[in-house]
Order: C-alpha cells, then structure tokens, then sequence
C-alpha cells in the first residue's frame, strides 16, 4: 500500500539549490554549492509544547515560523521514549534495538535495578553505555563529504571514544556524558565543554549564539551545524519576568481546580499551566530566532537546510512533571503517542511547491539518509541503516508503507513500563514484557489510544506481533526477565502511597506555582534536578 501526501501549488522538484529542477516556462536550475545543514534537536520537548500546533499557553513564533516554512510531518517520531537512545538514532540512521543504546545513559539495569529498592515484575535489560567506534555517524558521514561539522549542546551518548570530537564534529561546544544542564540554565552553569562567560548568562542563548558564531566563521564553506538544546530538560527555570507572564496569561485562560490524574504508576500531568516551564520554552524559542536571524544576515537561508525536532515527548510524569501531551496520552518515558510523538520540521531553500504537510510516519532513524541524499552525500555506512530518504516524500512523492519498531526492554522514571512496539499504517501494536500482553490501537480513529481494539481485530494484532518478534530477532535484541522477588502486595501499597500522598502535593506546588505571592526558593524558581 502507498500513502500520498497534499501538495500546494502542484508537484514540482523540490529544491532547485539543492536538487535542482525544472517546471513550465523555468529554465533548469542547478547549484554547484552544496547546501548547508542546521540540525535543531529539542530535548524533552513534545509535539503539543509549541503554538504551531495549538497549545493557547505556550508562545513559540520562531519554532512556529519553521513549520510554516517547511514540510511539517504531521507523524513525526522519535526513535524512543527517552533521550539518549533517540540520540544515537539520529547519529546512525538505526533502531535502537539494533545499535544497543536502548535507555538513558548513567541509568541502572539488570539486577542493579533492585539494589535501589525498585519493586517490580520483570528486570530491565542491559543496555550499551555509548556508541560503536566502528559505526559511521551522520557527520562522519558529512565530514567526508566536504562539510565543516559543529556540535553544540546536549550529547548524553557516553565519554571517552564516544564524544562529539571522536565522533565526527571538528568544533564541540558543551557536549559532554551528563543529560541535564549541571547548575542550570544560567550562569554559573557547570560544563567542562563550555564554560559560562558571566552570572545570569543563559545556556539556550549562549548555545544559539555560538551556533550562530560558527555559521559566520564558516559561511564561504557547506557546513553542517548540529544545535542540541538541553532545554526543555529539567531543572526547570526562567526570569521572574516570564514566570509573572505566565502567571498572569494562566489566570486569564482560567485555573482549573486539577492539573493531575493518576496514571499507571504515577500521577501525570494534565493542564499546560506551568508559568516556570513556558518561560522555559519561550526562551528556547528566542534562541531559535537569533539563529535564524543570523541565517538571513549572511544571506544563508536560500542554501541551508534547517531540520528541528524533539528526543521525546515532554514531561507530563515523573522528573519536574512540566507540562501536558493532551489530548495525546503519556509523556516521556511512556509507549503512547505522547511520549513519542515529536514536532518534525524540514524547512528547505526554494519549496514553494513542496507538500506543506506529509502524513506518512516517519521516525528519527530517518533523518541519517535523508540529510545524506539532500546533501549529495555518497556515504557508505559500515553499519546497516533501517531509516529511509524522505526526499521523495519532499517531492510530493508517495512510498511505499513500512514498519516503525520501538524496543525500549527498561522501567521510565516517568512511570513507563517494558514495551516493544510498531506501527504500521494507521496500526500500532504495543507488547507488554510484564505480562506478554499485547495492545493494539487504530491511530487515525483513536490518536488518544483510548480503546484497545485487539479483541476486534486479532488477525491485525497476530501479523503485526509477528513482524515485531522477527524484527527483534533479527537485531538480537536483549529482553528484561522475570524478577523472582517482585511483592505485587507491596506494588500496590506503593501505588496508594503516590495516589494519597503525592497526587495531593503535586497539586499543592502547582497551585503554589501559580499563586500571585509564589516565592522561589534559594536556588531558583522552584527547580528539580533530574538524572536522565
């Protein structure tokens, strides 16, 4: 089966300084410079936290801005419900059951698990602490290719022989083995790989600039920038300024009396009211705009590709409980559509008559040969890529339909359970480790994964949990196992402890947060550092 896409304007070639193309009354027109690449990865940022796609809180018109300029993939994904094996899916064009990394780098697995006092049915699987030094990365690739590489921001895929200087980018600014901005988000902010200039200077800001400093340096020569936020990853914080904007535009769209339900495991957010986080967002949007106002003061914007995504879904549970997926379910660490829903932009010079939206789900593991073929990029990875080129969807093209394939064998700190998933088409079949249960659910009837509809159609359920196990198979996946010692009678008092005792807190700060008098305590505006 093919899928096809809505295109404005008619089908023409994509991009004339990149591809090259030729319409009626057009002469052809082809350039002899490759296109440079901007890379924005968000972190823990969900397809709901932006205006773009109707959040009424969050201000975002930078980011928004892409969207509207670019091909927006309407099922856009990341390769994993957590951060740093989503990473390394974009690095190596592959799922993360096949390149190891299949959990946050620094978290516990196997029977290291219980020593920390977790109480739960199975042990989560190992897990590989960094990339392969064999494998070709996406700038090693483009390094080869004739591009000047630059990392700046988050990296979280291990130290030693796994860093952005060993792993193809000539120049790297703040990218190191931690996943959470150590110190914050203003100076002074504690990185080894960038150090902060003056107290109270911003991280999201001082990223985008030296992003925006590289492309200056560079602007006679194709480059390939990779811009990695650490926001919107706790500790959450922002200005007293924004905080009291946020404050005031959450009373003026009316408080509601709860922002939380239970889930699973833990309470998970419901309401997008937090004024601490929008500030947040809203700065790392402001730095988005000095990045792309430099683009067009060098007169860059016609030949450069600008990418911008997300690792995960935004923290609806667990961590700094920041903000809500709705109407999609769960949130990072989570197996639904909302924690692994992402925004997915590609905004290219010359695309008038590129598609402005494709509904065909495509994954991070898909961005490796797609930067690669609009690059003109001749790379020969050693390690087999299961992403695909995009470009033909770009060109208001139709391909045919392919599984996606998640395997995330851990426990989330967010409340998310051992899952292996795929979606096919408008199916998603979700198998549960736990139990060896399995779900099934009709994305474009049901976004929200309200109703399992397995019962109703088994046959559905039966091939697609067949293409799952083949697949895991085939990419010798590692399985979490029983755990002998699991107390289901203690599992459920621990759950009545959060029901009882957290619920209620969790709203009491909420309220807290947004009450006219809210004091911040000595550190900053009521952060939580978070591990992962």
């Amino acid at each position: 089966m093919v899928r096809t896409v809505k295109t404005l304007g008619g089908i023409c070639c994509m991009i004339s300084l990149v591809l090259g193309c030729k319409t009626t009354n057009q002469k052809e027109i082809v350039s002899t410079k490759k296109p440079n690449v901007i890379f924005i990865l968000a972190d823990d940022y969900g397809v709901n936290d932006l205006s773009f796609s109707g959040s009424k809180y969050y201000e975002t018109p930078n980011i928004d801005q892409l969207a509207k300029e670019g091909v927006v993939f309407t099922s856009g994904y990341a390769a994993c419900q957590v951060c740093s094996p989503s990473r390394a899916s974009i690095m190596l064009g592959q799922s993360t059951a096949r390149h190891g990394i299949t959990d946050w780098i620094g978290a516990t697995s196997g029977t290291n698990w219980r020593v920390q006092g977790n109480n739960d049915k199975v042990i989560p699987a190992d897990y590989k602490h960094g990339l392969s030094s064999t494998d070709v990365t996406i700038a090693e690739a483009m390094r080869v290719g004739g591009y000047k590489t630059f990392f700046a921001g988050k990296w979280h895929l291990g130290n030693g022989d796994s860093t952005p200087e060993n792993n193809g980018f000539d120049i790297n600014k703040g990218g190191w083995e931690v996943g959470s901005p150590a110190g914050g988000y203003y100076g002074p902010w504690e990185n080894p790989k960038l150090p902060y200039k003056y107290k109270g200077e911003n991280l999201s800001m001082r990223l985008a600039q030296e992003t925006a400093d590289f492309i200056s340096d560079n602007k006679n020569k194709p480059f390939f920038a990779f811009l990695s936020f650490y926001a919107v990853h706790g500790p959450i914080e922002t200005t007293q300024e924004k905080w009291s904007k946020y404050r005031d535009k959450a009373e003026k769209l009316g408080i509601a009396d709860s922002g939380y339900k239970m889930e699973h495991v833990l309470p998970i957010r419901v309401e997008q009211d937090n004024p601490i986080y929008a500030g947040l967002v809203e700065t790392m949007d402001d730095a988005v705009g000095l990045l792309m106002k430099r683009l067009k003061e060098l007169k860059l914007d016609k030949n450069t590709i600008v990418i911008f995504t997300s690792d995960n879904g935004g923290v609806a549970s667990g961590d700094s409980f920041s903000t809500s997926n709705y109407p999609l379910r769960g949130g990072k660490g989570y197996q639904w559509e909302g924690g692994i829903r992402e925004p997915y932009f590609i905004k290219l010079p010359a695309m008038q008559n590129a598609p402005k939206t494709v509904s065909f789900p495509v994954s991070g593991i898909d961005f490796y040969p797609t930067i690669l073929e609009l690059a003109g990029v001749k790379s020969k990875p050693v390690q087999k890529i299961d992403g695909i080129s995009l470009v033909p969807l770009l060109k208001g093209k139709t391909i045919t339909s392919r599984p996606l394939f998640w395997h995330y064998p851990h426990y989330g700190n967010q409340g998310g359970e051992p899952v292996s998933s795929i979606r096919l088409e408008e199916w998603k079949l979700i198998h549960y480790w736990e139990d060896g249960r399995d779900e099934l659910y009709n994305l474009v009837n049901d976004p929200a994964e309200k109703k399992d509809v397995y019962r109703e159609n088994t046959k559905v359920g039966q091939e697609l949990r067949a293409k799952l196990d083949t697949f895991l198979a085939e990419t010798n996946a590692k399985i979490p196992k029983a755990d002998p010692n699991y107390d289901s009678v203690l599992a459920q008092k621990q759950y009545e402890t959060r029901e009882n005792t957290m619920l209620p807190e969790l709203e009491r700060q909420r309220k807290a947060i947004l009450n006219k008098d809210f004091v911040p305590n000595k550190d900053w505006w009521n952060s939580k550092a978070t591990n992962d």
